[in-house]
């Protein structure tokens, strides 16, 4: 029977973007095994009903629940809006989402708390980084942006293109008449487009991601269990994907620098 302590830990995702969580995931915990699933199928969430976020969030997490894992990280800040609070009742393991972790990091950043969040319609309509940030520091000034083409530029591979360079300018253009020393990247694709982002927002602008916050309180959580995986054996994370293994394998190999990942097709 295998102890508690050595299943994996689940990662979900609309697609591709919360492999940008699972990066800092593997950086700081060497001994755990991970288990992703990617809805590329159904990508993107932003644009998705809260009931259709919902229903989405729990078929994954019920997929997790099946395969067998310790925790679950919900990492798709639309998904952690609308369904966070849905799920963690039904399961009977931790479930923690990115927005929580990312508002952290962005108060603490900020000097001025005039802080900026880019993310789906579907996260800059719920708010939730609005209250998350309030609830830390109730004088802040938030301004969100949608950014709905950002997640299909990355879920097509093509992030490093002038093309993305292009569409990043254009949504940004908002921004121009905004004072601000923070942007959360609130949607966890956006950081594979982190360097074009960089480049159209004002000189010295703090980028905070959730891929550091959210290991922070995962490996918080472990230890309040006493979870943490004490072998050391060889780590070999799995992936399964709702879209084509094909091209989901391609991204695993260029972000998480994994040569021969196990990337499996997975009907819900």
């Amino acid at each position: 029977m295998t102890e508690l302590s050595d299943l994996p830990i689940g990662i979900i995702d609309s697609g591709v973007g919360g492999l940008t969580v699972m990066d800092e995931l593997l950086n700081r915990m060497p001994n755990e095994q991970f288990l992703y699933i990617g809805d590329d199928a159904r990508c993107p969430y932003g644009n998705r009903s809260p009931q259709e976020v919902v229903q989405f969030t729990h078929e994954l997490i019920s997929a997790l629940d099946k395969f067998g894992v310790k925790m679950a990280v919900i990492a798709c800040n639309t998904a952690t809006a609308f369904a966070l609070e849905h799920v963690q009742p039904l399961f009977n393991f931790p479930i923690i989402g990115v927005i929580e972790p990312g508002a952290r990091t962005a108060v603490e950043k900020s000097k001025t708390k005039r802080i900026v969040v880019l993310g789906t319609s579907g996260t800059v309509k719920s708010q939730a980084y609005d209250h998350a940030i309030l609830a830390l520091a109730p004088d802040a000034y938030i301004h969100g942006l949608a950014c709905p083409e950002f997640v299909p530029i990355v879920e097509r591979g093509v992030y490093k293109l002038e093309e993305a360079d292009r569409v990043v300018e254009k949504t940004l253009v908002p921004l121009s008449d905004e004072t601000f020393d923070a942007a959360i990247l609130g949607c966890t694709h956006f950081p594979l487009l982190s360097h074009f982002i960089r480049k159209h927002l004002p000189a010295g602008t703090e980028l905070i991601t959730s891929g550091s916050a959210t290991a922070d309180m995962s490996i918080r959580i472990l230890d309040e269990l006493q979870l943490q995986r004490e072998t050391v054996t060889a780590r070999k994370s799995v992936f399964y994907t709702t879209g084509d293994p094909a091209h989901f394998e391609l991204i695993v190999k260029d972000w998480l620098h994994i040569e021969d990942p196990m990337v499996e097709k997975l009907v819900l």
